[in-house]
């Protein structure tokens, strides 16, 4: 049975931050879940809090992770977190609000926990197009990411919706699992080279802004326009704008690039010493795959740099003792 802890019994065991903890891991998906299963396997002293707000849960099936290819993404996590719970991780439900250097991690409700490393995995939030339908639709027809969803509909009526100057490249991407797919301009411009491309690859473009989406009996049945023109589909893509969740990150001081992102190395180490960050926190192009791997680096990292620390003050204590003999 995972150990898990309510805010009550979490501040009588933990609340005066006496303990101190190896690693605290706060993010409890693929990242924030593999490296806490390798931590623990290292017999490092780790706690992984999590509120419960995965980015994919509106996805019925997660695909491209190997030997979990259509496993619902709920069942991935259930499986990570019995994983970890069997080389001693503590999993607390609860939200961080803050973490101040030391490295003190502060919980909502007043859980405060002692951690010698940190790590981030807090992941993102899609910020969908306010179209009619697009939220409503979301993870079940309207979907992101061809690699993720697109063999699931290969064949059939699809749409790519011009919210994102990567709309064209998607529709073009899209091509390759169905001959019928419509990219509707809605509000984007093309130059005439983007249509070009899409002329000479087969797709068909429809002008005109987007009014909302057409559901019927619970099924996407077309994307109608603001001229009152429906176009029969029955799924549709989207570029979401990518929101990380790293505010933590953004009050400890780490660096960031000139789009806003954090800066990493290839590790997930960030500016500040002793804090990584993984998954969609810090890379909003990683699958789930992808971000179990950058978890599992970032644990080989930490734990390296933990001994470090550990050998390098074995070594103090051994001289001072060898010199208070002499």
């Amino acid at each position: 049975m995972i150990k898990t802890t309510n805010d009550k019994n979490t501040r009588a065991q933990y609340g005066d931050a006496d303990e101190v903890h190896d690693v605290v891991v706060v993010g409890a998906g693929a990242a924030g879940l593999s490296a806490a299963l390798l931590l623990g396997r290292a017999r490092r002293k780790v706690v992984v809090i999590d509120a419960g707000e995965p980015r994919n849960a509106p996805a019925a099936h997660m695909h491209g992770f190997l030997s979990r290819d259509g496993l619902p993404p709920a069942t991935l996590l259930d499986l990570g977190r019995a994983e970890i719970d069997r080389y001693g991780v503590q999993l607390l439900r609860g939200r961080v609000e803050q973490i101040d250097h030391g490295y003190y991690v502060r919980m909502a409700g007043g859980v405060v926990l002692k951690a010698r490393r940190v790590l981030i995995a807090t992941g993102l939030r899609d910020e969908l197009p306010d179209i009619p339908g697009v939220r409503e639709r979301w993870g079940k027809e309207v979907l992101h990411c061809p690699y993720c969803h697109a063999y699931e509909v290969r064949d059939q009526p699809l749409a790519v919706l011009g919210t994102h100057p990567g709309a064209v490249h998607q529709a073009l991407l899209l091509r390759q699992w169905s001959d019928d797919v419509v990219l509707l301009s809605h509000t984007l411009e093309l130059s005439p080279q983007e249509r070009e491309q899409l002329e000479v690859r087969g797709l068909y473009l429809i002008e005109g802004e987007i009014k909302q989406l057409v559901v019927d009996d619970d099924r996407l049945r077309g994307i109608e326009l603001a001229d009152g023109r429906v176009v029969p589909r029955t799924a549709a893509f989207l570029f979401p704008r990518p929101v990380p969740h790293d505010e933590l990150l953004t009050r400890l001081g780490c660096a960031k690039d000139d789009v806003g992102w954090v800066v990493t190395d290839r590790t997930g180490r960030t500016s500040v010493p002793g804090v990584w960050a993984v998954g969609n926190v810090a890379d909003p192009r990683a699958q789930v795959v992808a971000a179990a791997g950058m978890g599992s680096t970032a644990a080989f990292a930490i734990n390296t740099d933990l001994l470090d620390e550990d050998v390098e003050r074995a070594v103090e204590e051994h001289r001072h003792a060898a010199a208070a003999i002499r």
